[in-house]
């Protein structure tokens, strides 16, 4: 696999501490990931733990572990626009993110229970999440409600002494299979006349009575297991001590939007990271791959105008994101959920062309298994219906645009 360009590409944001440790990360990887991460996704992840925990403890024993955590929580005390710049990095293997514990979605579990949990679940649940020794799950989704309207929530929470009893029934739920905990979103006041305050955050630990993971959701026939899986849940009379709430009761929607801008930098630098490393299986085959005498697959015009077109959009996706986590540092999210918006259908749009131009230039062999762009081809075009369509962010963007020209929406 050839050095992949992040000096250059991210010079305007680059700081001294992602200097310092981009070489770091990227030699981890070529010595640690890279050589088995094709053996861990072709076999059940369960059989791979014990190798991965191992290799989990040298990114301790380095100091790379958890980049998004403060170096007082055991991490390396990045920013956010220079911990995008490491993801992007992680995301050019599978299973980059979970070797350093900055993966989906106990990243953003870490930040909703560092900011609003109480000091007790803090003890109880996130400190064991940020050292690596558990794992979580977030459950919003449900297969009953559209998930491009999250008002729509069937899941109840309500009041019984003491406690909260739940009853409902989600999916979508990542790595369910495993986790030590869920934090679920519920519907707690069902009367209240704004919307956005119907629903609040609760932490559940598992295993939990009235707690039951159906199955693994299958993935273009893949289920999956422990953290590469989607679980089907279910909620039956699920009682959890009222002082399992994060943050306020009603304040669901808004610690959701709070999780949301920071996640979706994550998961677009993690998508570019992808990008890069398929644009390279492309350009190599390319190279290399020869269709007659002295004449190779690159000699095409129309491989060297996908391959044209691919880094220019990969480039531009980059730079929309890095100034986006950048204006969000400095603004806040709020002042930003324009660009929010548009990073995650442009950069969901690019990844799955990438990927598309990526596997056409291998022909069939891109359809195997045998390289690594078949598992993200089955397991990354959910990017653009995830945390809502694109159409929907699209249509959000517009309108946004249009009321600044005096145009009004009801």
């Amino acid at each position: 696999m050839a050095d992949l360009p992040f000096k250059k590409m991210t010079h305007t944001f680059l700081t001294g501490k992602v200097k310092a440790f981009l070489p770091l990360y990227q030699q981890f990887l070529k010595e640690e990931a890279y050589p088995i991460e094709s053996a861990v996704i072709a076999k059940p992840f369960r059989q791979s733990l014990q190798l991965l925990k191992g290799i989990r403890s040298k990114a301790k024993e380095k100091k790379l572990w958890a980049p998004h955590l403060s170096e007082n929580e055991g991490g390396a005390g990045l920013s956010l626009t220079e911990f995008a710049q490491v993801s992007e990095l992680l995301g050019t293997s599978p299973i980059g993110h979970y070797l350093f514990n900055c993966q989906a979605p106990d990243i953003g579990n870490m930040e909703l229970l560092r900011a609003h949990a109480p000091e007790e679940l803090k003890k109880k649940f996130l400190a064991p999440l940020m050292d690596g020794d558990i794992r979580s799950c977030f459950a919003m989704t449900e297969p009953e409600m559209a998930g491009s309207n999250p008002l729509q929530l069937a899941t109840t929470a309500i009041r019984e002494g003491n406690d909260f009893v739940i009853n409902g029934h989600k999916w979508f739920t990542t790595a369910a299979d495993g986790s030590s905990f869920t934090i679920v979103m519920a519907v707690t006041d069902p009367q209240n006349s704004n919307p956005y305050l119907r629903a609040s955050m609760i932490l559940v630990p598992i295993p939990r009575r009235g707690y039951e993971l159906m199955r693994n959701v299958p993935i273009m026939g893949d289920a999956g297991e422990d953290h590469q899986s989607h679980g089907e849940i279910r909620f039956t009379n699920c009682r959890v001590p009222i002082s399992n709430l994060i943050g306020e009761e009603g304040n669901g929607f808004a610690l959701a939007q709070a999780r949301l801008g920071p996640g979706r930098v994550h998961h677009c630098m993690r998508w570019i990271g992808i990008c890069e490393r398929a644009f390279d299986l492309m350009c190599q085959r390319a190279a290399t791959r020869k269709l007659g005498d002295h004449r190779y697959l690159g000699h095409q015009q129309i491989i060297q105008v996908w391959i044209a077109e691919c880094r220019a959009e990969i480039n531009a996706a980059r730079l929309l994101v890095l100034q986006t986590a950048y204006e969000m540092e400095h603004s806040g999210a709020k002042a930003v959920k324009d660009e929010i918006a548009a990073i995650k259908f442009f950069v969901a749009n690019v990844l799955s062309t990438v990927l598309d131009k990526a596997i056409q230039v291998h022909g069939a062999l891109g359809i195997t298994d045998d390289t690594i762009l078949s598992f993200w081809y089955r397991h990354e075009r959910g990017a653009r219906i995830y945390d809502g369509p694109d159409e929907v962010h699209k249509i959000s963007l517009a309108k946004s645009i249009l009321k600044k020209y005096g145009l009004t929406f009801h």
